[in-house]
């Protein structure tokens, strides 16, 4: 069985992270979703929240589950017999840093491989920053990310969570 993962803050999930999970189903039997805490950023959701609009979005795909993880990458990976990461890459920038973590999570774990898929065109320009610029000055998120992610996020607001 071929098992990827794709790693992510989802901070929120967009329509580009999703481009990319339907496209890593299609490539193999089971892709996780592995929701992680980066440090280096400074979340506008909760994890939990990320967590709870990733597994919206990703419902209806067969084949694919999302997770919570809080340690090393290749650890996961390890844990779950996959032996492919999968990563996004919008431009040059992206492939560089990606190219750089492929090198140390092969380093941790000898037989991960990554498989980098381009963006398309026309979501290129798609990021979980300018996802974030949007909610906060209260535009319009359907041209940005999942509407079941939407629809988890409404019911915050509509519950006084948010």
């Amino acid at each position: 069985m071929n098992i990827a993962v794709f790693p992510g803050s989802f901070d929120p999930v967009t329509l580009g992270h999703m481009d990319v999970i339907t496209r890593a189903a299609r490539l193999f039997d089971r892709v996780y979703i592995c929701t992680m805490v980066n440090g280096g950023k400074s979340p506008m959701f909760t994890t939990e929240q990320r967590f709870e609009m990733l597994c919206a979005a990703v419902s209806p795909l067969r084949g694919v589950t999302a997770e919570l993880w809080t340690g090393l990458l290749a650890d996961y990976a390890r844990e779950r017999g996959a032996r492919w990461l999968v990563k996004g890459a919008r431009n040059g920038t992206d492939f560089d840093a990606e190219y750089g973590m492929a090198q140390i999570n092969r380093g941790l774990e000898p037989e991960l491989d990554t498989v980098l898929l381009p963006s398309r065109p026309e979501l290129q320009h798609f990021s979980s920053t300018m996802v974030r610029e949007m909610i906060k000055y209260g535009r319009a998120l359907e041209p940005y990310m999942p509407a079941a992610a939407i629809r988890v996020m409404k019911g915050w607001r509509d519950d006084g969570q948010s």
